[in-house]
C-alpha cells in the first residue's frame, strides 16, 4: 500500500483515500471553437504514458477533498512529490538526469582521485 503526502492537509495519509485523475498540466486550447477535429480530439483523448517520471493531478477524495498535483516514477511507483495546483513541479525526467549525470560524474572523479592519490580537482 502506498502512503501519500497531502500538501494541503500536511499529512501522509493512506491510498485509499486518493483517487487519480490522469495526467497533469494539460493545456486547454485557448480558442476551443478554431481547433480542428484531430486537435480537440488530442486534448480530450490522448495523453503520454512514459516510462519514468509522470506528472499526475489527483484528488484527497476522503480528506480535503482538494486537487493536487505528485510527481510519480511508472516504473518504481515511487512518488518523488507532491505539491499545490498552480505549482510547478521541482522535480522533472530532464533535472533528475542531469542531477543522475552529476553524480556519475562526481563518482568517476572521485574514483579517480582515489587510483591516483591526487587530490586536485
Amino acid at each position: 500500500m502506498m502512503h501519500i503526502f497531502c500538501p494541503y492537509c500536511g499529512e501522509l495519509r493512506e491510498e485509499e483515500e486518493f483517487h487519480a485523475k490522469g495526467q497533469a498540466h494539460i493545456e486547454r486550447p485557448q480558442e476551443p471553437e478554431a481547433c480542428s477535429d484531430t486537435e480537440w480530439g488530442d486534448y480530450l483523448f490522448f495523453r503520454n504514458n512514459p516510462r519514468g517520471i509522470h506528472h499526475e493531478l489527483w484528488i484527497h477524495a476522503v480528506g480535503c477533498r482538494k486537487y493536487f498535483n505528485i510527481t510519480r516514477h511508472t516504473v518504481t511507483y515511487e512518488i518523488l512529490e507532491t505539491y499545490r495546483m498552480g505549482e510547478l513541479p521541482g522535480i522533472t525526467a530532464e533535472t533528475l538526469a542531469a542531477e543522475q549525470l552529476a553524480q556519475s560524474a562526481a563518482s568517476a572523479a572521485s574514483s579517480t582521485t582515489q587510483q591516483t592519490g591526487d587530490a586536485r580537482p
